[in-house]
This record gives structure tokens, sequence and C-alpha cells, in this order.
């Protein structure tokens, strides 16, 4: 299946100058949506992964799915206060502006083995974000999947000796 046609443009969003990549068409198209979980479950299946971690919000999206799919916990990596209990902060810069994430300080242990799967690989922040925070508890990155990835941006060169996976590739 051909998933960058299920996969809407918008020019000039969020910001003037930015081609937004809608994934809302691809998961509201019920083929599309279970071929995209599917690839990534079966890139994943052999790498005996604990966990998946989506980071907020589209991440959530496709990594919950993904680890029903495999069998594993979902762990989410969200903004900032909307974590309840201890948690652990990350700053980091991103396309157009900074974020920061947060994962609860219990929710990896050393030696868990974990994927990273969101929507968009583009300059590679939140991703790298989310990389940080699980390596600070111990934590393995076996694998970072996405649907998508903008391959000007260069966000993969900045994650060598990770293994990475990207669905669809935009120039």
């Amino acid at each position: 299946m051909d998933l960058k046609s299920k996969i809407r443009e918008i020019e000039d969003f969020p910001v003037k100058g930015v081609s937004f990549k809608d994934i809302t068409t691809l998961t509201r198209d019920k083929e599309a949506f279970h071929e995209t979980i599917s690839m990534m479950i079966e890139d994943l299946k052999d790498k005996e992964i604990d966990y998946v971690v989506g980071p907020e919000a589209r991440g959530f999206l496709f990594g919950a799915a993904v680890a029903y799919g495999l069998g594993v916990g979902f762990i989410p990596v969200r903004k900032p206060g909307k974590l309840p209990g201890e948690t652990t902060k990350y700053d980091y810069d991103l396309e157009y502006g900074s974020a920061a994430l947060e994962i609860q300080t219990e929710a990896i242990k050393k030696g868990d083995r974990v994927a990273i799967i969101d929507d968009l690989l583009a300059t590679a922040g939140t991703v790298l974000a989310a990389t940080k925070l699980i390596e600070s508890f111990g934590g393995e990155v076996v694998a970072l999947e996405f649907v998508i990835e903008l391959v000007d941006l260069k966000g993969r060169d900045k994650l060598k000796g990770y293994h990475v996976n990207s669905l669809v590739k935009y120039d």
C-alpha cells in the first residue's frame, strides 16, 4: 500500500513555510492505519522489546497500537505537568520552537528494552529527548520507529547507533 498517498499535506501550517504532514487522513483510513501498525510491528517483533514509548501526542496513536500488537507495555512521555507522580524532565529544541518532555520516574528500570514510536522524524529533537529520558534510567533504546521522515532536515544523522525505521519519506 502507498502510505504516502494517505497523508494529507497542508501548506503554511502551523507557521508560514512549513508543509504539515497530516496523519489524521491515514489514521481514519482503516486499511492504511492497520498497514502502518503492521509494518512497525513487523520491524520490531524480533527485538525483544519490553516497552513502547510514545511522545505526546501523536506518538500515543501509533505507540499504543504497536505495543498492543507486540504484547508489551506502553509508556507515554508528555508535556510538563501532565503526568501524575514523580517525573523527570528533559528540555529540547524542535523544528520551529522549543519544548520539554516528562516521563514518570518509575516507568523505566535499568535494562528495560524500549522502542520509541512517533509520527514524524524531522530534526530529531523530540525523539532525542525521549531517548535521553529512557537512558537516564538505564533503559536501552533498541529501536526508533516513525511513520514519516523529512529527509532534508537530517534528523536521522543525529540518531547514529540506533535502529531507525521510517515508513514514508519526504525530501
